[in-house]
């Protein structure tokens, strides 16, 4: 009786096709992935964006690319359908975000950082974050590059969340104050 109930609980939850995400509207976000070591956490922001059903990601550097057997492991399928680019150096990747018309913003600890929970994005306005290296974060030339900084506070010892917990929480935000929720 478990397995009937799971079924129809699955039915229910109107899951888009890939062909009607394609087509569907997206969130106006993109991250922009830079120099991301593991193919597992771009797997797993692979969904984080397909679950918000982003614009798009941009992967730059060494971060891995589909079809990465790591990124297909976590992605369970949303590399089919989650448009992404690939891009050598991400500077340049953030100067022709900049030139469509996207706000382009870092997400790092840094003095004059705005907090993730202060960050009110526009669902009319075109909106892109870097999610830096695991290690090194956001390089100074990216963080020269962007917009602006936001910031997500923790009180840890670590100072640090995955990359892929910390693009759950962008979207988050961003679907939240775009009045999307």
């Amino acid at each position: 009786m478990a397995e009937g109930h799971r079924a129809t609980a699955m039915k229910d939850l109107l899951r888009l096709s890939a062909e009607d995400f394609v087509a569907a509207e997206k969130m106006p976000l993109r991250f922009v992935l830079d120099q991301i070591r593991s193919a597992q956490n771009v797997g797993a922001v692979f969904r984080t964006a397909d679950a918000f059903r982003l614009h798009g990601l941009d992967l730059c550097g060494y971060t891995s690319r589909p079809p990465h057997r790591d990124i297909l492991k976590t992605a369970l399928g949303a590399t089919d359908h989650v448009a992404w680019s690939g891009h050598e150096e991400t500077v340049e990747a953030i100067q022709e975000l900049q030139s469509k018309g996207f706000v382009v913003l870092a997400l790092e600890q840094a003095s004059g950082a705005t907090t993730l929970e202060d960050w009110s994005p526009a669902s009319n306005g075109q909106w892109a974050v870097v999610l830096g290296n695991e290690v090194r974060g956001c390089s100074a030339e990216v963080l020269a590059a962007v917009d602006g900084v936001l910031e997500i506070p923790q009180f840890g010892v670590k100072h640090s969340l995955n990359v892929s917990v910390a693009a759950g929480m962008v979207c988050w935000q961003a679907y939240r104050a775009m009045g999307l929720s």
